[in-house]
């Protein structure tokens, strides 16, 4: 029974358990077993707790007691006995009695006092069959008697008369009557239950010590919620959660069913200037937005942030979780493994990687004939062609469905993709900087029969899964982007696609769980998610589109959901419009243009800045023509954000070695160049407190007009949708195409591909194509030297100057 029981609990097309067994089987273990929001019947613990505090949401009467209150109508003032009643049911009706004003008594069949005890109530409730032993006569005349009696919960309901002490009230028919209302009510508790639902956040307390302590210390001074704890206050379901350990937990994308008809709230993109080589500060300007939106204004917002390589958090750039006290926490959890997604796209990258090589060999050694049986073996005495299989033939333009009518030519053509192995631009993938697997020669083993090719390892989060990933709206979308997936070209120059590998499948099951984002929390426990690391120059280096569709929903329309771009706003920010955008369907509210004094001065002519080398005497002391002449780079930054109709709200970053005055003219020149307002942020060293006229402005700058519009129209050609983006983002002249550059081009048009976005690949360290020019370079002719596709994720990559 328990096991039934357990069962039904985890369907979800089951909103009721009812259950109708006899006593002997209705112990707690059984009754408990029941989850409290399906227990009809209201007897389990939790339930009776609810009824006993009088927790008036938060519980079922149980039928019988409910039929018993509703034949004995007004009981204050009356003394009532219960005979023979016990457990669940005795503690539920003991307590409504008492509620409704009568004095409660209760005993055993057996007990000496029953004689006693009848002879003085008003009402009295068998619990059980009445043995002979115990005469009617002992029950005062004019009583009013009840039987639950199992035996008695049926059709045969004897009403009789008050006055008549023969006469019993039996619950029968209205205990049933009363369990279809439980069942009734169960169920209008869970339409509502699925419902959106105010948030009930508690935040937790900071108390910023200075001078500020290292970011792995700030993390674990601070004791985080339980993850189910925070996903209850925003609104999750028990079951729309997959709790990994304590403080993170999967999302399933359920929800967005369930809120489907939920209005958006506020979107909001955190870009940057041109960084120097030490980054400005996004990922912590975007966690002390919304701590000061949420535990200080109390505005419900969500941070969506990219998961981190950890090539990054083992080299010299460390790990991603924010800095200070706007962290993500744990800090550890963050920036390690968290829950598996890199890993399972490693495994997926790979996969694919072994399946190419796979069929080169296997297409190299065996005949059309023996390689067409390996493909569509005899099974059980059958042969049939797989679902993808009669994909492949459909698009060949093979119309059969029974394998052994293939003529040998189209068995050949089918089994077949004679891959070039000089075209394959799938890599294999390890997340670590392993510099020495950056060219490797594969196929060296005595069993590969000498088909060895120079091969390459690249970062996990370089793979084009990932980007996929970061820029799917649902399983199914992800499986067609998975098939769509370009890995060499065939011998006749046509793609050849891990759908026709016959691998898309196993990709996606291999990728199920990394669909779903990760929920974690900020340092003053605000909700964020964790989701996708695409880089942001072979890719478009946002986090995903499903986390953030799921976060919009669960803000409610008043809140926030605040996400980042990596790079300056010419790259990120550029992408996440033109590539991001176009994938979700959603429309930006407010760009937040993160900008430092550092930066500017570094922009204005100030000496290189170098990781980990001290910083030179001018960007420690205070020079205001350095950070003048600095700002044409804001500026410009600002002009590209305008280019796409959004408003922009520059947050300078400030470090404890700006001077009042350097602060006051940034903020001035922003406004005086279009921002719709400038603010000076401390939350680094001051948590969500220091970022609340951040949170202000934007908030303002959120109900201002909107006329959000691309850059350019994907049905331009490649080449012309490069030289808007060099021309009116980057500033260039012109662009030039190497001959490699144009051939390849012409052949994605060719084959079908020209009406992608297009994601450049080039330096952040610079508007140009040229990392030691800073400030904003113009006259310059960009060149692009290589050009890649990424077609599962859906985009054309130019590779410009000499990016790797």
């Amino acid at each position: 029974i328990v096991s039934e029981i357990l069962r039904l609990n985890e369907d979800p097309n089951v909103q009721g358990l009812a259950l109708d067994l006899p006593e002997s089987l209705c112990s707690s273990k059984v009754l408990n077993a029941v989850k409290p929001e399906k227990d009809v019947d209201g007897l389990s613990s939790v339930n009776l707790g609810h009824l006993v505090r009088g927790d008036v949401s938060d519980y079922l009467v149980p039928p019988t007691v409910c039929a018993v209150m509703e034949l004995l109508g007004n009981i204050g003032g009356k003394k009532v006995l219960l005979v023979g009643v016990h457990g669940a049911e005795a503690a539920a009706l003991q307590s409504v009695l008492q509620r409704e004003g009568a004095a409660v008594l209760s005993c055993h069949w057996k007990a000496p006092q029953l004689q006693s005890e009848l002879g003085h109530v008003d009402v009295v409730v068998f619990g059980s069959t009445k043995p002979e032993n115990v005469p009617l006569s002992w029950i005062k005349p004019g009583a009013t008697i009840i039987s639950c009696a199992r035996d008695l919960v049926s059709e045969k309901c004897n009403t009789g008369q008050q006055n008549d002490p023969a006469a019993e009230k039996t619950v029968g028919s209205l205990a049933v009557a009363m369990r279809m209302q439980n069942m009734v009510k169960n169920m209008e508790r869970w339409i509502q239950s699925q419902k959106y639902r105010k948030w009930d956040l508690h935040c937790l307390k900071l108390q910023p010590l200075s001078p500020v302590p290292s970011d792995i210390e700030i993390s674990r001074a601070q004791s985080p919620k339980a993850v189910d704890v925070l996903a209850k206050e925003i609104g999750l379901l028990t079951d729309e959660i997959e709790n990994y350990g304590q403080t993170k937990a999967k999302v399933r994308l359920s929800l967005l069913e369930r809120l489907k008809d939920q209005p958006d709230g506020k979107y909001v993109l955190v870009a940057g200037i041109t960084p120097t080589p030490l980054g400005e500060g996004k990922s912590t300007v975007t966690l002390g937005l919304v701590q000061a939106l949420t535990a200080h204004l109390n505005i419900n917002s969500f941070a969506c942030l990219r998961q981190p390589s950890q090539g990054p958090t083992f080299g010299v750039k460390g790990g991603a979780a924010g800095g200070g006290y706007a962290q993500v926490i744990p800090m550890e959890e963050f920036n390690l493994h968290l829950t598996g997604d890199i890993h399972a796209i490693t495994a997926a990258n790979n996969l694919l990687a072994a399946a190419i090589d796979a069929r080169i060999l296997h297409e190299n050694s065996q005949s059309d004939k023996s390689l067409y049986n390996r493909l569509v073996p005899v099974v059980n005495g059958m042969r049939g062609f797989s679902a993808i299989q009669l994909a492949r033939l459909r698009r060949l333009g093979i119309n059969k469905t029974d394998p052994a009518t293939l003529t040998e030519e189209e068995s050949s053509k089918f089994a077949r993709l004679d891959i070039d192995p000089s075209t394959i631009t799938w890599q294999r993938v390890v997340d670590t900087n392993d510099r020495f697997l950056r060219k490797i020669t594969v196929g060296q083993g005595n069993t590969e029969k000498g088909f060895a090719r120079q091969a390459q390892f690249d970062i996990a989060v370089a793979s084009e899964i990932m980007a996929i990933l970061a820029l799917t709206t649902s399983l199914q979308d992800m499986k067609e982007r998975l098939g769509r997936i370009v890995v060499a070209n065939d011998k006749k120059g046509e793609p050849v696609t891990a759908e026709d590998l016959g691998i898309t499948g196993a990709l996606a099951v291999l990728m199920k769980d990394a669909i779903k984002p990760t929920l974690m929390q900020s340092l003053e426990g605000t909700p964020v998610f964790v989701h996708a690391g695409p880089f942001a120059n072979i890719a478009h280096g946002s986090s995903s589109v499903l986390a953030d569709k799921i976060a919009l929903k669960l803000v409610g329309e008043k809140g926030f959901v605040v996400t980042e771009a990596g790079f300056g706003a010419d790259i990120g920010m550029e992408k996440f419009f033109n590539i991001k955008c176009r994938a979700s369907g959603l429309v930006p509210s407010v760009v937040v243009l993160v900008a430092t004094v550092r930066a500017l001065k570094m922009h204005g002519g100030g000496p290189n800045v170098t990781a980990g080398a001290p910083l030179k005497k001018e960007y420690t002391e205070e020079n205001l023509q350095l950070v003048a002449d600095g700002c044409c780079n804001l500026q410009k930054q600002i002009q590209i954000a305008q280019l796409f109709g959004v408003p922009v709200v520059v947050a300078l970053n400030i470090f404890k070695t700006d001077s009042p005055a350097e602060i006051d003219l940034v903020c001035k020149i922003a406004k005086e160049s279009g921002a719709f307002d400038a603010v000076p942020c401390n939350h680094w060293s001051a948590g969500g407190k220091g970022a609340i006229k951040l949170a202000q402005a934007v908030e303002k700058a959120a109900n201002q007009k909107n006329s959000f519009k691309y850059l350019y129209n994907l049905e331009l050609p490649i080449v012309e949708k490069i030289r808007t983006i060099a021309q009116k983002v980057y500033g260039a002249e012109d662009i030039e195409l190497s001959p490699v550059a144009q051939s390849q081009a012409d052949r994605y048009t060719r084959q079908g591909f020209g009406n992608l976005p297009i994601c450049m690949a080039k330096t952040h360290l610079s508007l140009s194509h040229q990392p030691e020019r800073k400030g904003v370079p113009t006259g310059f002719i960009l060149p692009i030297s290589d050009m890649r596709a990424s077609i599962g994720a859906g985009f054309i990559y130019p590779l410009v100057g000499t990016v790797s």
